[in-house]
């Protein structure tokens, strides 16, 4: 096992799918009992990229598998408190939601227009950074790793800037 993850850390490809074949059959087994289905795929790659590139601070490679474990379990837990965040933020923002159930009906045209002026308006009196974030985030649907790396953060500091952005949002829209 030793040998394999030393040749992960030297770049080799090859021996990154052999460890992916090895060990995801269980982790998605895992994540199967804890996730729905469709969610299950996304969050293993996940794990697996996180377990890369953390592989370095590993002192026990015998414990891998546990590690392994402990990372599906900590993906788990995050997936359900984003899911848990956007369903406060549906019940937080009603437009929200009657926009995702209205949004074909020709006669609520008019009302869906002044709801996008007023998000509109609202994204324009935050920050710039907070504004880029949220659009980032929910106009282009792009995961938080990704915007992560393009602000140049950790993850956890782009949920945690994430987090404030959407506070600032509702304060905001609702004084407007």
């Amino acid at each position: 096992m030793k040998l394999l993850l030393d040749r992960i850390l030297e770049g080799d490809g090859q021996a990154v799918t052999i460890f992916y074949k090895k060990y995801s059959p269980r982790i998605y087994k895992y994540l199967l009992k804890k996730v729905p289905r469709e969610d299950a795929q996304e969050i293993l790659n996940d794990i697996f990229i996180e377990v890369i590139d953390k592989l370095a601070f590993l002192h026990d490679y015998k414990k891998i598998l546990p590690y392994l474990y402990k990372i599906a379990h900590n993906k788990t837990v995050d997936f359900y408190r984003k899911k848990k965040i956007r369903s406060l933020i549906l019940s937080k923002l009603p437009f929200l939601e009657l926009i995702s159930k209205e949004i074909d009906r020709p006669d609520f045209q008019y009302e869906k227009n002044l709801i996008r002026d007023r998000i509109e308006n609202t994204l324009h009196s935050l920050s710039f950074q907070y504004q880029k974030i949220l659009r980032l985030h929910y106009e282009e649907n792009i995961p938080v790793k990704n915007i992560a790396v393009i602000f140049n953060l950790s993850c956890k500091a782009t949920e945690s800037l994430l987090f404030r952005a959407r506070q600032s949002f509702k304060k905001t829209y609702e004084r407007i």
